[in-house]
């Protein structure tokens, strides 16, 4: 039985934060909605009979789950009106957690990568669910059927489809650092100096440009394909940078990117899908309203 004191459930609930915010942004992949999912199964942690509760951790991933589930499905049909492509809200994965250079936490990151997020927005609601508590949680099938009220043999179903479906789905990319730091620093050398040679060696012959910007920014509203058309977009946008501009390099979704900051507040979000030594896809995020959780503070 827990104390029914305020400390006492906040410090449950606060012990248990990171586990609860990682399944809702694995589910929803946009930090705000995390955070509104956190809200709500706070309220719900709150206003619940504890005494009888036996294990709070299982019962708030519960709480979680469902209504991550219930948000997913909520914000499905705004994003198939989202104007241009639609990509996760970069997450900062350089802070706390998990120490690097582990087995745990190479599983940790592969779950919050833009490239597999992509993919997991085209699961149904359930088998994302069953896909995160499963592969990026390690969480039995039995107690995944308990969380979503479902049979253990339809959780395995649900498992095996969204497994498959996202092992057929998504690239291939490196993961090294050191080697996403090199390209990374390589492509933004020959961007800016405009070495259209040095930026199309490193470009594969059929790199593709996803830009983000849900029309609040300007950027692509397709997806470009060649490296011949991208490497000619990003010279066009390097002319005509806003002075002011700077860049830094960082860890998001378990991979090193690019954030340029114009005046201190975020503009732009740059990362690299790397394969076979070269640039696959070029990931831009403009959108403003995903790049808030970016801010210095």
């Amino acid at each position: 039985m827990l104390k029914d004191s305020t400390t006492e459930v906040t410090d449950v609930f606060e012990e248990h934060r990171s586990v609860l915010f990682g399944v809702a942004y694995r589910m929803l992949g946009r930090v705000a909605d995390a955070e509104d999912v956190l809200q709500d199964a706070w309220l719900r942690w709150s206003d619940a009979d504890r005494a009888a509760v036996r294990e709070p951790r299982a019962f708030l991933v519960r709480i979680t789950t469902r209504l991550a589930i219930d948000r997913l499905r909520q914000v499905q049909s705004r994003r198939e009106s989202y104007v241009g492509p639609w990509l996760p809200e970069p997450l900062r994965t350089d802070v706390g957690g998990i120490a690097p250079d582990t087995a745990e936490r190479a599983v940790f990151t592969e779950s919050v990568t833009l490239a597999v997020l992509v993919v997991l927005e085209s699961l149904s609601p359930l088998e994302r669910a069953v896909f995160v508590l499963r592969e990026a949680f390690g969480y039995p099938y039995a107690e995944i059927a308990t969380t979503l009220d479902r049979s253990e043999a339809a959780v395995r179903q649900l498992a095996g489809r969204a497994r498959r479906h996202v092992e057929e789905g998504k690239p291939r990319y490196e993961v090294d650092p050191d080697r996403q730091r090199e390209l990374t620093e390589r492509f933004l050398a020959a961007a800016a100096g405009d070495d259209l040679d040095g930026l199309l060696s490193l470009l594969a012959a059929d790199a593709r440009l996803v830009g983000d910007s849900g029309g609040k920014a300007k950027a692509p509203l397709r997806i470009i394909e060649s490296a011949d058309k991208v490497a000619r977009f990003l010279f066009g946008v390097t002319k005509s940078l806003p002075a002011g501009l700077e860049f830094s390099v960082l860890e998001l979704n378990g991979g090193i990117a690019v954030l340029a900051l114009l005046d201190g507040v975020p503009d732009t979000v740059i990362q690299l899908g790397i394969a076979d030594g070269e640039i696959k896809t070029v990931y831009i995020v403009r959108n403003p309203a995903k790049l808030e959780s970016l801010a210095a503070r």
